[in-house]
């Protein structure tokens, strides 16, 4: 009993932090999750214009301070957001969860690797919670119509990469062979580099065929590009026409923190956590 009365401050606090953090459907979480975009927003100008060399020579100082100020904030809320949820873990290693890792370590990186301080613009990345703050449950449905079809077709999708890898050590071998070092194909790796770029039509132009077969083999390549990329957008395609699109609720499980649940959901599908 004791031990339960003890407990429960602690509870409540987290209760109270997780509706403040998480929630956007009550007026201080959606309050909330509205400074935090528009902090996230300030945050990432700061980084952009850090990059621009006058800028930085005349406001380097007030940059450097606010880089490691909004650093700081961001640290601090990381810390709460794990601390307000009963399985910290699973947050830290679900989707957002990186998301909020990475906006806050390119900095402390930034100590011991100069320049790591421009990864910040991986905080943008943290806007995608504004499809939640502002209700937009429909964008949500749809985000999970399209995450269901990649997942879907991963298997798929892995064969036919392995099958175009295949093909462009293949092809660059050949060319290798017909075109030789004094034309440019220096090896085997090299002719690889221009099959896939020539495969995916790319064509920097970089490296060209000069001989007849050359030039023949690589008009088979083009030509093979084009059937090959209508195969990963045929298999996507036919993946979503088959994904259901079920209503997303904006409610985040108290547990772990995860998203992307059905509107009569009673438990979270990612732990079982009561919602």
């Amino acid at each position: 009993m004791t031990s339960g009365c003890i407990n429960r401050p602690e509870n409540r606090l987290r209760s109270l932090l997780h509706q403040l953090i998480f929630e956007s459907d009550t007026k201080a979480g959606r309050t909330f999750n509205i400074i935090l975009i528009n902090i996230i927003l300030i945050s990432v100008t700061t980084a952009l214009l850090d990059s621009v060399h006058s800028i930085r020579d005349r406001y380097g100082s007030l940059l450097l301070f606010l880089e490691w100020f909004f650093t700081i904030l961001f640290t601090i809320e990381y810390g709460l957001r794990l601390y307000s949820l009963k399985q910290p873990l699973r947050y830290a290693i679900s989707f957002y969860g990186i998301i909020d890792l990475l906006a806050i370590v390119p900095t402390y990186f930034s100590l011991v690797f100069p320049g790591g301080q421009y990864f910040l613009t991986f905080r943008i990345m943290r806007l995608l919670r504004i499809f939640r703050v502002l209700k937009l449950s429909e964008y949500l449905s749809e985000a999970d119509v399209i995450l269901t079809a990649l997942m879907a077709s991963r298997r798929k999708i892995s064969v036919f990469l392995l099958t175009v890898l295949l093909l462009a050590v293949i092809m660059g071998s050949l060319i290798y062979v017909v075109e030789g070092e004094a034309n440019g194909y220096t090896s085997i790796p090299t002719s690889i580099y221009w099959a896939i770029v020539t495969m995916t039509t790319v064509g920097y132009g970089d490296l060209a065929p000069q001989t007849a077969a050359g030039k023949m083999l690589a008009s088979i390549i083009m030509m093979l590009g084009y059937a090959i990329l209508a195969v990963p957008t045929g298999i996507v395609t036919v993946e979503i026409s088959q994904a259901s699109k079920k209503k997303v609720s904006t409610q985040a499980c108290p547990a772990c923190g995860a998203e992307g649940h059905d509107y009569d959901a009673k438990h979270c599908k990612y732990c079982g956590g009561r919602l």
